[in-house]
């Protein structure tokens, strides 16, 4: 008796665990200019999950095409570029996507982000389902998350 117990309790745990999704805290993205047709969006990931996952793109309706991207060093340059394959998000880990590191990257935009609109983007991760979170445009000063990464780089 006390096995089957012990089992059901392991199973109910595992379900609880399996049904644990991804967490996204701090949606935002910087103002663009009128005539700009790419803009960024950072955020904080955590993976809830006890499965290892990657974020693997998105979507979303004020651009024609979501990627994710980071910055590389090329001799004294940095230059942003596509993530081949996602971001590897561990299980349990956060995962800060940010200015200068990784980020979403909004291609072709259809209108110019002003500071206060909010936009819907849906992340796309391979095993765990797709989220729609609503995105905050904001002024690189206003955002929380940018001002501790900016501390952090320079600790």
């Amino acid at each position: 008796m006390k096995k089957i117990l012990w089992t059901l309790l392991a199973l109910g745990m595992t379900q609880n665990v399996l049904a644990a999704e991804m967490m996204v805290e701090q949606p935002w993205a910087r103002p663009t200019l009128q005539g700009m047709s790419m803009g960024g969006a950072f955020m904080l990931l955590k993976n809830e999950s006890a499965q290892n996952d990657i974020l693997i793109g998105g979507a979303s309706p004020v651009a024609d095409k979501v990627e994710i991207h980071t910055h590389v060093r090329e001799g004294d340059v940095m230059k942003m570029r596509e993530v081949k394959g996602g971001i590897p998000l561990s299980a349990g880990q956060l995962v800060k996507l940010e200015p200068g590191a990784y980020h979403v990257m909004l291609m072709g935009l259809k209108k110019p982000l002003n500071a206060g609109d909010r936009f819907p983007l849906t992340l796309k991760f391979k095993h765990a389902k797709p989220k729609t979170v609503q995105v905050k445009v904001e002024s690189m000063q206003g955002s929380g998350l940018q001002q501790g990464a900016h501390d952090m780089k320079h600790h």
